[in-house]
């Protein structure tokens, strides 16, 4: 038995699209965005090791001639704009190395579109905001440091020798 669903020009009407991301941004501009004192801290950090793993996965894959990385660092006030901006970023494949830091490796055609889009969002509302994008080369993302935390990044990116006896 098949069920046939006709839709009447009201019924269209009435059903929503999904809202596009630059929609999302403009909805919360006229919700008053921007207005908002107060600062609360991001939780949805991944685990150190788990951080790492995704770096060096980008670090370690082929890199094609119209592929690039690039940092995005970001100061953003407001908890609402910030999520959104840290949503989208993860959703365009960017992976987040700490809280308000993303490293990216994707095409440069990419890496324009994610410049104009948060140029835009950031332009919706009066704010005190940065937003910084930072082109890296491959030698810089293969030369990274850890400090502060107790993982051997050697034993993780396996450049360690090893004699055995």
């Amino acid at each position: 038995m098949y069920l046939k669903i006709i839709y009447t020009p009201t019924m269209k009407k009435n059903m929503k699209e999904p809202l596009s991301y630059l929609k999302k941004i403009l909805s919360l501009k006229r919700a008053g965005i921007g207005v908002s004192p107060e600062n609360v801290e991001i939780s949805d950090l991944e685990p150190l090791n788990e951080r790492i793993r995704k770096i060096l996965g980008i670090q370690n894959e082929p890199l094609k001639s119209s592929d690039m990385f690039y940092f995005i660092m970001y100061d953003i006030e407001d908890n609402k704009v910030r999520t959104q901006i840290s949503k989208y970023l993860i959703k365009k494949g960017c992976i987040r190395i700490q809280k308000s830091i993303f490293i990216a490796k994707t095409e440069r055609v990419k890496f324009s579109e994610i410049h104009h889009a948060l140029k835009s969002i950031n332009d919706l509302y009066e704010n005190a905001d940065s937003i910084i994008l930072v082109p890296i080369s491959t030698d810089i993302v293969s030369s990274m440091k850890l400090i502060g935390q107790n993982v051997d990044i050697d034993i993780i990116t396996q450049s360690y020798n090893t004699l055995f006896i």
